[in-house]
């Protein structure tokens, strides 16, 4: 058993809030639905200037909110700009006046919904197209710097090429399908950068730093092939609330993918006896992939994950300072990302037939109460992110404490090669 009590550190455009009260955090991540991109993640902060004192905080201020882990080192949880400050007085008396400042803050995602760009592109596989496409608007270049800007300003280990990183992340590169090259046509860098990921089977994200990231169709498989799964009782999470969804809303059984020049050309697949079992659920998907291999691929991916219903998990929520949770685990959820496998164990058979469920982590919020701290997590089944492989195409040094423990014989799901 291990006791953890919440220590945080808030900073604003630079300036250290650490010594301030925080009353109340709110703070929201990642997707609710794996067939959609994620949203710009959220964060709601209450702090409070108990001496009547005055902070300077405008909008667009850069906010970075960061908590002791086990070992008392920070960890970042958060990233972003503010983009609302509420300033209102809690109590006034004889003694003093206390003021609260409600922040308001978003992370890069909204940056790219105000960016309008004519969005030329050659034809590429898709992570050098989202490089090429978010480079433009969050690397600066030498030509582009103030000439007041001294070397004090940078990094020790800023490079030349990267004159200023203002915001991009980890881009999983080259990709895994070659999009087609997309001519002058204005619209919003994100719906340009979505439809990219969309069409790749891929995902924009936000890192907890706030930068804007990429994972590709194999990102997962190949983070959990490398690292495994985090694995977490059910027993130390809150009962009330522990639930799976399964919808027939996530069936698709019959899918045409349109893709090529302005879409001209279109691949199909289907189920037959998943349209027998639920009826038509039908999709036609706009499609940015170049090849017609590539598109007949990716229409047979959406049938093999979306032809018959699988139980998400809807809502499990960790109380952070539960003493039952040990620093391993904590530490884990403190550092929690979309994309993250996790194992959680110990469940109800009527939540589980097999009392633990595999999957990836898609969104989560943060939420405080008096000197406590709780995570509400949601995920998808492996199989949602996971890609067909034949026994025969298994890399032959593959160990099975890298596969996942419910795997069939006769589907190879998440195997890497």
């Amino acid at each position: 058993m291990t006791s953890f009590s919440p220590v945080w550190r808030l900073k604003i455009a630079g300036v250290d809030y650490t010594n301030v009260t925080i009353s109340d955090i709110s703070h929201e991540a990642g997707r609710t639905d794996i067939y959609q991109q994620p949203n710009p993640s959220y964060i709601q902060i209450d702090v409070l200037a108990l001496n009547n004192q005055t902070y300077d905080i405008q909008v667009n201020d850069g906010v970075q909110l960061e908590i002791k882990n086990s070992t008392g080192s920070y960890v970042t949880i958060f990233g972003g700009n503010v983009t609302d400050i509420t300033t209102s007085v809690g109590a006034t008396g004889s003694a003093a006046t206390v003021l609260a400042y409600t922040i308001i803050a978003l992370g890069s995602l909204a940056k790219l919904a105000k960016i309008i760009s004519t969005g030329v592109l050659a034809q590429d596989k898709d992570g050098d197209q989202i490089y090429e496409l978010l480079s433009q608007y969050l690397l600066d270049n030498w030509n582009g710097l103030s000439a007041s800007d001294t070397w004090a300003t940078y990094s020790a280990t800023e490079t030349w090429a990267l004159a200023a990183n203002l915001g991009l992340g980890e881009i999983d590169q080259p990709g895994q399908y070659i999009m087609q090259s997309r001519g002058n046509s204005e619209d919003i860098v994100y719906n340009i950068a979505a439809l990219i990921a969309n069409s790749a089977f891929g995902y924009l994200y936000e890192d907890s730093q706030g930068n804007l990231g990429y994972a590709d169709a194999s990102h997962r498989q190949s983070y959990t092939a490398a690292n495994g799964f985090v694995e977490i009782s059910a027993n130390t999470a809150i009962g009330s609330g522990l639930a799976t969804k399964t919808q027939i809303g996530d069936v698709r059984n019959s899918v045409a993918i349109n893709y090529g020049t302005n879409f001209n050309k279109q691949k199909t697949a289907a189920d037959t006896t998943s349209i027998g079992t639920y009826g038509f659920k039908a999709e036609t998907i706009n499609s940015t992939i170049h090849n017609d291999a590539d598109a007949q691929d990716v229409a047979d991916r959406y049938i093999s994950l979306r032809a018959y219903p699988k139980a998400n998990f809807d809502s499990i929520t960790f109380p952070i300072t539960n003493p039952e949770l040990d620093d391993a685990d904590r530490d884990a959820l403190l550092g929690i990302f979309i994309g993250q496998p996790i194992r959680i164990t110990d469940l109800p058979t009527q939540i589980s037939a097999e009392g633990f469920f595999e999957g990836y982590v898609e969104g989560w919020n943060w939420s405080t109460s008096f000197n406590e701290l709780f995570i509400t997590i949601n995920l998808s089944p492996i199989e949602f992110s996971a890609v067909f492989q034949d026994w025969s195409e298994v890399n032959a040094s593959e160990n099975w404490n890298t596969l996942s423990a419910i795997m069939t014989w006769q589907t190879a799901i998440g195997v890497i090669a």
